[in-house]
């Protein structure tokens, strides 16, 4: 089983999708951060693009342990969340507030679209660590992932977020791609 949690619009083949709005392909209408659904040990691969920075920051370690649970030992959660470095690069080479902030505050045009947090590489990395998590390949080794090399790269998400929009040749990527393991028990 593979989840795509708060999938929005975006359909991916031969994933379980999960949202808390009603959209034609949604298997579960919910919130993401409870899953009492699925079952433990019970999902290969979850997927959330540009979800976990809705969660407040006192919330975020109780959402990736309750995703934690639901994964089968070696399962693999893949996360992209705007990444703070990349805003921030973005933001002193062009000097537009514009750009970057929706990345840091959401679009707030609904009630589920806002951000109450920010991620980087090594705060995102601490994080998955202190819940329990390995990197993707179950080592030490970078966590990042290339959104090229998924299942889900012919899906146009803010896995694939550039600055300027759409150049992903020579645009700065803004999202922080990151994979982490459920280690085996």
């Amino acid at each position: 089983m593979k989840l795509h949690l708060g999938c929005g619009k975006r359909y991916i083949p031969g994933f379980t999708h999960i949202d808390a709005v009603d959209y034609p392909h949604v298997d579960h209408v919910s919130q993401i951060d409870v899953l009492p659904y699925i079952a433990d040990n019970s999902v290969d691969l979850i997927y959330a693009c540009h979800v976990l920075e809705h969660f407040k920051r006192s919330d975020v370690a109780r959402v990736l342990t309750e995703w934690k649970r639901v994964l089968k030992p070696n399962g693999i959660l893949r996360l992209a969340v705007p990444n703070f470095a990349a805003v921030c690069e973005v933001y002193q080479k062009y000097g537009r507030l514009d750009l970057v902030i929706g990345l840091i505050f959401g679009r707030q045009d609904y009630l589920y679209n806002i951000h109450y947090n920010l991620f980087d590489y090594p705060a995102l990395v601490k994080l998955l660590k202190e819940v329990g998590f390995t990197g993707g390949g179950g080592g030490e080794q970078d966590w990042r992932y290339d959104w090229r090399g998924t299942e889900h790269a012919q899906i146009d998400d803010y896995s694939q977020a550039y600055i300027p929009h759409m150049d992903k040749d020579n645009g700065i990527l803004v999202s922080l791609n990151v994979e982490a393991q459920k280690p085996a028990v």
